[in-house]
């Protein structure tokens, strides 16, 4: 079968056409794989500088993806560069069935593929983990990228009174525009109080909500925008590891600080926020900018998703 391959960390995948296809051991299924995004993880596990080691080479990289199994239309995790095994950028995978969660008919394979685990993560980090109340104001920072795409579009559907989206490049507060932000501020200082009145203003007053997958200096604006027991869920730092939010903000307003991750979802939890993703998806409620590359590219597509040389999320399709 055709896969890409990582030979070495921090090289690009080569796209090998003589793999031998995956046996399927106890529990697992072979997916025929439709689509196969390249995301942040797989760029950060292929480094081997990620938290989770060094992956043993060649494998093939792809934390997730979307395929048929018996004539069902799935999405599916993998493990890829995580840990021992290969992952979606294949054409075919072998996957635990329990982890194979069906999509509803009518759902466009490349569209959940881009939406995927960064659509999960703003929605549970969103309901879940933010306990987001209709009515809320939210602000969404880094809102150019999937899971502020995803946010920003969420918590509009979800009833929220106003949603401020922040971004620093004209592209991503573009994408945020489209994506039905109410007001787009532009992360173009690192005044702290400075971005903190524009949030404020823009939200036509206090802030209920703040997802961050940034931290830094946006996140310590945006804690200063929050409302008494305001909350701000962060899911990453992109903008920096430490963040200068002062000890007067969180204590005057009684703040509540939490983290997010996605490996710390159940298989369930999971499960439910992908159903939910594909059925908006499929509505046509909720999308995130992408483009689709033929699996012979994947070298080509995964030095420029890299660089951030994309029209959105990358997805391969074999």
């Amino acid at each position: 079968m055709r896969a890409a391959e990582i030979h070495a960390c921090g090289l690009p995948p080569r796209v090998a056409a003589d793999r031998e296809a995956p046996v399927p051991g106890t529990g697992a299924a072979l997916v025929e794989v439709l689509a196969a995004p390249i995301t942040p993880l797989d760029l950060l596990c292929a480094t081997g500088q990620s938290y989770f080691g060094r992956p043993a080479t060649p494998y093939v990289p792809g934390v997730q993806g979307v395929g048929t199994r018996g004539g069902r239309l799935v999405w599916f995790p993998t493990s890829a560069g995580m840990a021992a095994g290969d992952g979606s950028m294949a054409e075919v995978v072998a996957v635990p069935e329990e982890d194979l969660v069906e999509l509803p008919e009518g759902a466009d394979p490349v569209a959940v593929a881009a939406l995927g685990l960064s659509a999960v993560a703003a929605y549970m980090a969103l309901t879940w983990r933010g306990e987001f109340a209709a009515g809320e104001r939210v602000v969404v920072l880094g809102a150019g990228g999937g899971v502020g795409q995803a946010a920003v579009q969420l918590a509009r559907t979800l009833g929220a009174r106003r949603v401020v989206a922040a971004a620093r490049s004209a592209t991503g507060r573009e994408r945020a525009e489209r994506a039905g932000a109410d007001a787009v501020v532009p992360l173009d200082t690192d005044d702290v109080a400075e971005l903190a009145a524009r949030f404020t203003d823009a939200a036509d007053g206090p802030v209920d909500l703040v997802l961050d997958p940034l931290f830094g200096v946006p996140a310590a604006a945006a804690a200063r925008a929050l409302r008494p027991y305001g909350r701000l869920v962060n899911l990453g730092g992109s903008a920096g590891e430490t963040s200068p939010i002062d000890s007067g903000t969180l204590r005057s307003k009684s703040l509540r600080i939490l983290g997010y991750t996605n490996n710390e979802l159940s298989r369930e939890q999971r499960a439910m926020a992908i159903a939910q993703i594909a059925e908006r998806a499929a509505a046509g409620t909720l999308s995130v900018a992408h483009e689709t590359v033929p699996l012979e590219e994947a070298a080509e597509a995964w030095e420029r998703q890299r660089k951030g040389d994309t029209e959105g999320r990358i997805v391969l399709r074999p």
